[in-house]
């Protein structure tokens, strides 16, 4: 098959030949037909992440496909399903974390000690074929086409993950901080639950888009959402924690503040809000991907048409260019490989 292979850190991502992977117990392999290129890939090609240890280095989890072939034992899934893939494929089960939760339930998956990474610890889905776990694997919902899918598969459902995690009540006001990948469908999801909602954002280029995505008001920072009123839920979508920390001004006493993406470089500190941050009752929460039936729940949405996530479609053969335009932040929103 063919395959985008990162040869080492930095280098610039090759089409190549490899070997088709074949299905083992419980696995199924998948035909890609799209694959959402995430920020979490960028990180792990510069070496800001580990290095992926499959061999050859293929990265990718955001595969949207068909299956074509099932491996021993498997039942849930037959050849012909149009399915997508996750991040944690599998845990370790023997771990604190596994060990006090299910598998594959809650965070557990991304807190287990030794996790079957998706594009990490075994090949990714930029390529031509994929063999995943079909635990790990969700059908796709009837007439949703697999490059709509694939952003969904790790943006999308670390977005509605955030929003469910905040445990919004129906007075309450949601704002999105980071209008990106994450962020766009973060409001969308917002807005379609029937929340009033706020963006975020720094890049005078997306207020008006953030507008037309549904936001009710934009401001730039945690002052300008202060002096509007506030937000009881302040959803961080986007890469900066200093960003994250300064929206702290705007939170409403009981609000909840959820980190839902890395900063790879900062660290996320109530600063000068101490003093009045554990009195006005306000929490920090983390949400990532919170369980198979939150991204069910948002593939649907999508499948509705309540939301909409923005690609920027690439053949296999530009995946190069796709990497190169992410990377600059370029993108609106989610680049898509097709395979």
């Amino acid at each position: 098959m063919k395959a985008a292979v990162i040869p080492e850190v930095n280098a610039p991502w090759e089409i190549r030949e490899v070997a088709t992977p074949r299905p083992g117990p419980g696995q199924v392999l998948l035909k890609v037909h799209a694959c959402g290129l995430c920020h979490n890939d960028l990180w792990t090609a510069q070496g800001v992440f580990p290095f992926p240890s499959c061999d050859p280095a293929i990265t990718g989890h955001e595969a949207a496909g068909e299956v074509v072939e099932v491996g021993p034992g498997t039942t849930s899934r037959q050849v012909g399903d149009r399915v997508g893939t996750t991040w944690v494929q599998a845990t370790c089960g023997r771990c604190s974390s596994c060990r006090g939760n299910p598998p594959l339930t809650g965070s557990s998956g991304m807190t287990c000690a030794a996790p079957v990474m998706t594009g990490l610890n075994v090949q990714g889905g930029h390529a031509e074929y994929l063999c995943v776990a079909a635990a790990s694997t969700v059908l796709l919902p009837d007439g949703l086409d697999y490059v709509t899918a694939a952003p969904v598969l790790c943006a999308g459902y670390t977005a509605w993950s955030a929003l469910r995690a905040s445990e919004p009540q129906p007075h309450e006001r949601i704002a999105v901080l980071g209008i990106g990948g994450l962020g766009h469908m973060a409001l969308q999801y917002a807005g379609a639950s029937g929340f009033e909602t706020v963006a975020l954002t720094r890049s005078p280029d997306k207020h008006a888009l953030a507008a037309k995505l549904g936001a009710d008001l934009v401001v730039r920072d945690g002052e300008e959402l202060r002096e509007a009123g506030g937000a009881d839920v302040v959803l961080v979508t986007g890469t900066s924690y200093e960003a994250a920390t300064d929206a702290l001004r705007g939170l409403r006493v009981g609000g909840r503040v959820v980190l839902a993406t890395i900063d790879p470089v900062g660290s996320f500190r109530i600063g000068p809000n101490a003093p009045t941050f554990w009195a006005r009752g306000q929490r920090v929460l983390g949400a990532s991907h919170d369980g198979l039936g939150y991204l069910t729940e948002a593939l649907d949405l999508v499948a509705r048409g309540d939301v909409t996530p923005m690609t920027e479609v690439f053949p296999m053969e530009r995946i190069t260019d796709a990497v190169d335009k992410a990377a600059r932040g370029e993108v609106r929103f989610r680049a898509v490989v097709t395979y």
